[in-house]
């Protein structure tokens, strides 16, 4: 199947050929993207690092791939959504590949999915070619962030040499399942015969421990196999190849971030013999990891941050952050979400943290309306008194007003979706 289009000439030509692809935007499935891949001839040779998770893999994947950098390796990282440019999404050496070479890799791409008279949605063409540009630049290490569950997401057609699972909790229900159960064990299928199963995850359903009988990996758990201990202004690893003490702390802001550093301390104990890394890689990927939208601080009076979080376990980290940044003053939020979202949930999470909602529709066809959202602030007993909620026609607009009302002493929270934060960032980034 073609898109009736013409034949794309630039970058947002290609975005617009390939939303325009496919007849679903998510198709669950790996029979045709791995018929295309093996059209491509698509057969890695160096390891793969599988990222995994509801939450945390950005994060991860970030850091890993920071570590591995300092390293000397050349890392090739490919996560999603994006938040500016698509180009964001596949990295090698820590920099985004240019127009040129993407356009380039989807007309590879485009050819062998004609010969294989098939079609592929828009994240399953983005993966086969950033597996295709990592293969062609020779790579050492490629980190494949997983999309949507794992059993079939588009990465799981390549084979992981370390499996990670960040967490596990309900999101995207009506395509993985309702409860942690069935989302576990969607999740879980990245492991591996014999390679390492690293979950950061507590409490695992029993799924996942299902999944990894099933499948013979090799298998360390967060409190069990490896964790931390934090001290005022360092903190000290634990894993399988023992202690390191006196690590700095990662440079991502917040509180789960150092059971995300010790999650890709794990994955590295564990490829030691495949990519060995000193520890002095080690403090010095943490020191630099970044990463935009992950409880980004653009600015301290007055205090403004920056969050991607738009399920309920992400605000509740969200609000565990917030309650250890809180300000003298007033919290303002910017806030916007997707209707398939568990938006009751989120602002369940977040209801006590915020002092004054400001609601808007972010740019997209899954968007909930400002209406809806004010509704729900109403259902979880948030006043509808014009100090509380405002509404606002976008989220900049949101932003603008935000930032004209806070004092040096208050805070600014922009979050609820991928959309909300790169609305107000790319604002940000003209000022």
């Amino acid at each position: 199947m073609d898109a009736p289009t013409r034949e794309p000439d630039s970058l947002a030509d290609w975005l617009v050929y390939l939303e325009a692809l496919h007849p679903k935007t998510i198709e669950m499935g790996l029979e045709r993207v791995n018929q295309v891949r093996l059209a491509l001839g698509l057969m890695p040779e160096f390891p793969i690092i599988m990222v995994g998770g509801t939450n945390g893999k950005g994060s991860v994947c970030t850091m890993l791939e920071s570590i591995l950098h300092c390293a000397g390796y050349t890392v090739g990282c490919y996560t999603s959504p994006h938040l500016l440019r698509y180009n964001e999404r596949i990295r090698i050496d820590k920099k985004e590949i240019d127009d040129k070479t993407l356009c380039h890799a989807f007309e590879r791409i485009d050819a062998a999915r004609k010969d294989c008279h098939t079609s592929l949605t828009f994240f399953e063409f983005g993966t086969l070619a950033a597996v295709d540009l990592f293969v062609q630049a020779r790579v050492d290490v490629a980190i494949l962030e997983v999309g949507l569950g794992g059993r079939l997401d588009a990465v799981n057609i390549f084979d992981a040499d370390c499996a990670i699972l960040t967490s596990i909790d309900l999101d995207h229900v009506d395509y993985l399942g309702d409860t942690r159960e069935k989302i576990g064990f969607e999740k879980a299928a990245i492991f591996r015969k014999d390679k390492p199963a690293i979950c950061a995850e507590i409490d695992l359903p029993d799924s996942v421990h299902q999944q990894i009988e099933n499948t013979g990996a090799n298998f360390f758990q967060f409190t069990k196999q490896f964790g931390f201990s934090k001290q005022d202004a360092q903190w000290n690893f634990w894993g399988p190849k023992g202690w390191r003490h006196s690590l700095p702390f990662p440079a991502l802001r917040g509180e789960k971030q150092l059971q995300n550093a010790s999650t890709c301390l794990t994955a590295l104990d564990t490829l030691h013999e495949l990519l060995p890394v000193s520890m002095q890689d080690v403090r010095q990927g943490l020191i630099e990891a970044v990463i935009p939208g992950r409880f980004q601080m653009v600015s301290t009076q007055p205090m403004i941050i920056l969050d991607v979080a738009h399920n309920p376990s992400a605000a509740s980290v969200l609000s565990k952050n917030l309650a250890a940044t809180k300000p003298i003053g007033r919290t303002y939020a910017v806030f916007a979400m997707l209707q398939d979202k568990d938006i009751h949930g989120v602002i369940q999470q977040l209801k006590n943290d915020i002092d004054c909602w400001l609601v808007s529709t972010p740019h997209s066809s899954r968007a909930a309306t400002a209406d809806y959202l004010i509704n729900e602030l109403h259902k979880a007993g948030i006043s509808s008194d014009e100090w509380h909620v405002h509404q606002f026609p976008d989220c900049v607009t949101a932003f603008v007003f935000a930032c004209e009302q806070a004092t040096k002493n208050d805070r600014i929270c922009v979050f609820g979706s991928f959309y909300t934060v790169s609305d107000v960032l790319r604002y940000v980034n003209t000022l």
